[in-house]
Protein backbone atom coordinates (compact mmCIF):
# COMPACT_ATOMS: atom_id res chain seq x y z
CA UNK A 1 0.00 0.00 0.00
CA UNK A 2 2.31 2.75 -1.31
CA UNK A 3 -0.34 4.86 -2.25
CA UNK A 4 -3.05 5.96 -0.20
CA UNK A 5 -6.72 7.05 -1.90
CA UNK A 6 -9.57 9.29 -0.85
CA UNK A 7 -10.70 6.27 1.39
CA UNK A 8 -7.70 5.70 3.04
CA UNK A 9 -7.10 9.44 3.34
CA UNK A 10 -10.77 9.61 5.31
CA UNK A 11 -9.88 6.84 7.42
CA UNK A 12 -6.98 8.20 8.95
CA UNK A 13 -8.95 11.69 9.28
CA UNK A 14 -11.73 9.99 10.92
CA UNK A 15 -9.89 7.77 13.41
CA UNK A 16 -7.75 10.34 14.32
CA UNK A 17 -10.53 12.61 15.83
CA UNK A 18 -11.93 9.62 17.07
CA UNK A 19 -10.45 6.21 17.07
CA UNK A 20 -13.50 4.66 18.93
CA UNK A 21 -15.83 4.81 15.90
CA UNK A 22 -17.22 1.18 15.31
CA UNK A 23 -16.17 -0.18 12.38
CA UNK A 24 -20.19 0.50 10.91
CA UNK A 25 -20.04 4.03 11.93
CA UNK A 26 -16.41 4.58 10.37
CA UNK A 27 -17.81 2.90 7.06
CA UNK A 28 -20.78 5.11 7.08
CA UNK A 29 -18.72 8.38 7.38
CA UNK A 30 -16.34 7.15 4.60
CA UNK A 31 -18.85 5.79 2.14
CA UNK A 32 -17.64 1.62 2.01
CA UNK A 33 -19.52 -0.83 3.07
CA UNK A 34 -18.16 -2.48 6.25
CA UNK A 35 -16.25 -5.43 4.90
CA UNK A 36 -13.60 -3.50 2.95
CA UNK A 37 -13.66 -0.38 5.42
CA UNK A 38 -12.40 -3.43 8.06
CA UNK A 39 -9.69 -4.60 5.31
CA UNK A 40 -8.58 -1.08 4.53
CA UNK A 41 -8.10 -0.71 8.21
CA UNK A 42 -6.28 -3.62 9.07
CA UNK A 43 -4.52 -2.46 5.56
CA UNK A 44 -3.30 0.62 7.30
CA UNK A 45 -2.15 -0.96 10.33
CA UNK A 46 -0.08 -3.82 8.94
CA UNK A 47 1.64 -1.50 6.65
CA UNK A 48 1.94 1.09 9.69
CA UNK A 49 0.38 4.18 8.71
CA UNK A 50 -1.55 3.16 11.81
CA UNK A 51 0.23 2.93 14.71
CA UNK A 52 -1.67 1.74 17.70
CA UNK A 53 -5.02 3.62 19.64
CA UNK A 54 -4.74 5.01 23.41
CA UNK A 55 -7.19 7.09 25.10
CA UNK A 56 -5.95 10.99 25.24
CA UNK A 57 -5.70 11.91 29.32
CA UNK A 58 -6.04 15.18 30.29
CA UNK A 59 -2.65 15.66 32.28
CA UNK A 60 -3.92 18.25 35.22
CA UNK A 61 -6.62 15.71 35.97
CA UNK A 62 -4.24 13.04 36.99
CA UNK A 63 -2.02 15.35 39.04
CA UNK A 64 0.67 16.58 36.73
CA UNK A 65 0.42 20.19 36.47
CA UNK A 66 3.95 20.82 35.62
CA UNK A 67 5.13 20.36 31.67
CA UNK A 68 8.88 21.06 30.93
CA UNK A 69 10.69 21.58 28.02
CA UNK A 70 14.30 20.01 29.00
CA UNK A 71 17.19 20.48 26.34
CA UNK A 72 20.06 17.92 27.45
CA UNK A 73 23.63 18.28 25.89
CA UNK A 74 25.65 15.39 25.59
CA UNK A 75 29.39 15.82 26.79
CA UNK A 76 30.28 13.89 23.18
CA UNK A 77 27.79 12.88 20.34
CA UNK A 78 29.59 9.59 19.72
CA UNK A 79 27.87 6.08 18.58
CA UNK A 80 27.75 4.05 21.83
CA UNK A 81 27.05 7.32 24.42
CA UNK A 82 24.29 8.46 22.02
CA UNK A 83 22.91 5.14 22.07
CA UNK A 84 23.43 4.49 25.81
CA UNK A 85 21.35 7.71 26.44
CA UNK A 86 18.08 6.84 24.47
CA UNK A 87 17.99 3.73 25.86
CA UNK A 88 17.91 5.32 28.96
CA UNK A 89 15.66 8.13 28.33
CA UNK A 90 13.27 5.52 27.14
CA UNK A 91 12.97 4.20 30.54
CA UNK A 92 11.94 7.12 32.29
CA UNK A 93 7.83 7.31 32.16
CA UNK A 94 8.45 10.79 33.39
CA UNK A 95 9.37 11.72 29.90
CA UNK A 96 6.19 12.15 27.15
CA UNK A 97 8.25 12.86 24.86
CA UNK A 98 12.03 12.91 23.13
CA UNK A 99 13.39 14.57 20.36
CA UNK A 100 17.26 13.98 18.82
CA UNK A 101 18.18 17.58 17.53
CA UNK A 102 19.95 19.32 15.52
CA UNK A 103 21.59 22.71 16.74
CA UNK A 104 22.32 23.65 20.13
CA UNK A 105 22.06 20.16 22.12
CA UNK A 106 21.59 16.62 21.96
CA UNK A 107 18.22 15.95 22.78
CA UNK A 108 14.85 17.67 23.57
CA UNK A 109 12.30 16.62 26.33
CA UNK A 110 8.90 16.77 27.45
CA UNK A 111 8.86 16.15 31.02
CA UNK A 112 5.67 15.57 33.38
CA UNK A 113 5.79 16.60 36.45
CA UNK A 114 3.14 17.08 39.99
CA UNK A 115 4.80 20.35 40.41
CA UNK A 116 7.72 22.50 40.50
CA UNK A 117 9.08 20.98 43.34
CA UNK A 118 8.73 17.20 41.91
CA UNK A 119 10.29 18.63 39.04
CA UNK A 120 13.62 19.99 40.65
CA UNK A 121 14.05 16.49 42.42
CA UNK A 122 13.58 14.64 39.57
CA UNK A 123 15.96 16.69 37.21
CA UNK A 124 18.60 16.29 40.24
CA UNK A 125 18.03 12.51 40.98
CA UNK A 126 17.01 11.19 36.98
CA UNK A 127 17.91 13.78 34.17
CA UNK A 128 21.46 15.05 35.54
CA UNK A 129 22.25 11.12 36.21
CA UNK A 130 21.73 10.18 32.89
CA UNK A 131 24.57 8.72 30.72
CA UNK A 132 26.70 11.29 29.23
CA UNK A 133 24.89 14.36 30.24
CA UNK A 134 27.05 17.42 30.00
CA UNK A 135 24.29 20.25 30.43
CA UNK A 136 20.42 20.86 31.13
CA UNK A 137 18.32 23.70 30.45
CA UNK A 138 14.78 23.75 31.00
CA UNK A 139 11.85 25.71 30.14
CA UNK A 140 8.20 25.41 31.58
CA UNK A 141 5.21 25.59 29.70
CA UNK A 142 2.69 28.61 30.92
CA UNK A 143 -0.43 27.60 29.33
CA UNK A 144 -1.05 25.40 26.17
CA UNK A 145 -2.35 27.16 23.15
CA UNK A 146 -2.47 23.70 20.88
CA UNK A 147 -1.53 19.92 22.05
CA UNK A 148 -3.05 17.74 19.36
CA UNK A 149 -1.68 14.50 18.11
CA UNK A 150 -3.66 14.61 15.06
CA UNK A 151 -1.36 15.21 12.03
CA UNK A 152 -2.25 17.33 8.73
CA UNK A 153 -3.19 14.75 5.75
CA UNK A 154 -3.84 17.80 3.28
CA UNK A 155 -0.37 17.57 1.50
CA UNK A 156 -1.40 13.51 0.84
CA UNK A 157 -5.07 14.44 -0.93
CA UNK A 158 -3.81 16.12 -4.00
CA UNK A 159 -2.45 12.69 -4.91
CA UNK A 160 -5.52 10.57 -3.65
CA UNK A 161 -7.83 9.68 -6.56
Amino acid sequence: MNNLDKFDLTILQELQSDARLTNAELAQRVGLSAAPCWRRVRALEETGFIKGYRAEIDRRKIGLGVLAFVRLDADRNTGGLTQAMEEAIRKIPEVVSCHYISGTGTFELQVVARDLDSFSQFARDVLLHLPNVKDMHTSFSLGEVKASGALPLSHLRQGAM
